[in-house]
């Protein structure tokens, strides 16, 4: 526990400790003048703040949107495939948003997919990159699935004996869905629209290349900022977005430990068949459902399949088939060939692919060393009964608010700059120092995984072990750890796929130095070439595939509920 402790004191709080510092330090003198002059200045407040609000509410609504009807079709109906969609919902956060905006390039731009398409039909073209909507579709694809998750636990633990009496007492089934079902579901509907915010806020590589400077955010700005060495005006940014995300994070925490405690033991509802006069595999409805209000709901499924389809079909497949096609539209592997010709005559400065692959996967390995028993400690630690046990699972969980860009800033500013300890001025290159960033976002996805399992054992497990003389630890080792090894494994892949993905962090440290992963790659062949970024971003995508192939394997049966 010490240990754990140091680590994220270390690579963590002191890090974050150093941005807040620079905020108030110029030119060796404490001063809140940076401050001040962020929150009186109209061009931080309206231009970039009040711009990253705006954008964050737009890509909320249409998150909510996309994803209600998503947690409907899920809980209330049963077809083929259900579980496997069902589980497809875990996905933004294995799925790197670097990649996710290279799909949207593709899809969205003067010679993407969409534009091909409007093409071949004699229709006009559109330019939709750059532009506020397509910030706001790729935050929907990214975050939607996450209100449909969060969304569709919640509804599946509606008791139905409640809807039951309330039919009984002559309620019509809209008045019972209004009364009965929707107050259970707006806490869930809150969790997932704050979380949304809280990443939409905080969102980077999506608007950096969708967006650009043009379309600048406050993270987008902050990197900027770095990138012309103004560190103090970045603090003083960090240092607000921070405090909002950390609100709004404690928002987030409340309702979800509501939500935890809420339908417990409950009987869900039985599911309909999908296909009108089969009946539900849970009891649905009968042979004669072909009614016209039946009929209308088959039709608007179909209808926000086809929207389904197009937000989170399309990217993915337009970012693959660019990859795959030449000049004049034909097929042709030349973009993977170009990787293979970089990698051979790449000079030094330039990005090659191989190392960016070497050094993901080595950082993958880096961050579950430090990741996985940082994140089961952490699970252990925050299932325990004991005084103050709330405040250590909020410092726990504190790396969720705080975005990669000011991470990164902060072990720029500390660790990687040195720090002198007792006279001596300690260093951390720049692969310890990204490996650091990636555990730091990644073992709460571990504790997240683990803790609710822990949650569940019988305490007389553990009891009977101290009985037979089994100190704590061995009893932890012995009896918990192997009985949460599924939970723990879906954790490692998380944490992997994180690591995998990262960029925000990234692409800071990784700055002037060779520590670039895939996710930088991707940035950085994309400013240059779209053909052979997309090349990087589908083997990118097939790194991420795999870890989750692993989290739906050991996490899907229980990740959706009291973890992620």
């Amino acid at each position: 526990m010490v240990a754990t402790a140091f680590v994220l004191v270390a690579v963590f709080y002191y890090p974050v400790a150093t941005v807040f510092v620079d905020s108030v330090l110029v030119d060796g003198r404490v001063t809140i003048e940076p401050l001040v002059s962020v929150l009186t200045s109209r061009f931080y407040l309206v231009e970039i703040f009040g711009f990253t609000a705006y954008q964050a509410l737009l890509s909320t609504v249409a998150s909510v949107v996309l994803g209600l009807p998503g947690a409907w079709l899920l809980a209330r109906f049963e077809f083929p495939g259900r579980e496997t969609l069902r589980s497809l919902t875990i996905l933004p956060f294995v799925m790197p948003s670097i990649m996710v905006a290279i799909g949207f390039v593709a899809t969205f731009g003067q010679n993407g997919t969409l534009n091909a398409v409007l093409r071949a039909l004699g229709l006009p073209t559109v330019e939709l990159l750059f532009t506020l909507p397509a910030i706001v579709i790729a935050h929907a694809f990214y975050n939607a699935p996450l209100v449909a998750r969060v969304t569709t636990a919640a509804w599946e633990s509606v008791d139905a004996s409640a809807i039951e009496t309330a039919r009984s007492l002559g309620a019509s089934p809209t008045r019972a869905f209004r009364d009965v079902v929707v107050p259970q579901l707006l806490p869930a509907v809150a969790v997932g629209a704050t979380l949304t915010f809280v990443f939409t806020f905080a969102s980077f590589p999506i608007v950096l290349a969708l967006g650009g400077f043009r379309l600048a955010t406050v993270e987008v700005f902050i990197y900027s900022r770095i990138q012309n060495l103004a560190y103090a005006e970045a603090a003083s940014l960090a240092v607000v977005e921070t405090a909002v995300s950390l609100g709004l994070t404690y928002l987030y925490l409340r309702y979800e430990g509501r939500q935890r405690a809420s339908g417990q033991g409950a009987r869900p509802q039985p599911r309909r068949s999908l296909w009108p006069g089969r009946g539900g595999a849970e009891g649905g409805i009968g042979a004669d459902a072909w009614d016209l209000r039946e009929i209308a709901t088959r039709v608007g499924i179909a209808a926000y399949a086809l929207v389904v389809l197009a937000v989170f079909v399309v990217p993915i497949a337009s970012m693959v088939l660019t990859s795959l096609t030449g000049p004049e539209g034909e097929l042709s592997l030349r973009h993977y060939r170009f990787l293979l010709e970089r990698q051979r005559t790449g000079a030094a400065y330039q990005v090659r692919p191989l190392p960016a692959i070497e050094n993901s996967l080595l950082f993958g390995a880096g961050t579950l060393l430090v990741a996985v028993p940082m994140g089961v400690l952490m699970a252990v630690l925050t299932t325990r009964d004991f005084r103050g046990r709330a405040v250590v699972d909020a410092l726990s969980m504190a790396p969720l608010a705080v975005s990669g860009i000011v991470v990164g800033l902060g072990l720029l500013r500390g660790l990687v700059f040195g720090v002198e300890v007792f006279g001596t001025r300690l260093t951390v290159t720049g692969a310890l120092a990204v490996v650091a960033a990636h555990a730091v976002g990644a073992y709460p996805f571990v504790t997240r995984n683990v803790a609710p399992l822990l949650r569940t054992l019988d305490p007389r497990l553990v009891e009977s072990a101290r009985s037979l003389g089994a100190s704590r630890a061995r009893a932890l080792v012995d009896i918990e750890l192997p009985l949460v090894a599924a939970g723990v494994v879906a954790g490692a892949a998380f944490a992997f796929a994180i690591s995998i993905g990262e960029f925000d962090s990234t692409v800071v440290l990784a700055e002037g130095s060779t520590s670039y992963t895939m996710p930088v790659a991707v940035e950085r062949y994309l400013g240059r070439r779209l053909g052979p970024a997309t090349a990087m971003g589908c083997l990118l995508l097939l790194v991420t595939g795999l870890s989750f192939v692993v989290i739906e394997r050991f996490g899907g049966q229980y990740s959706g509920r009291g973890g992620f």
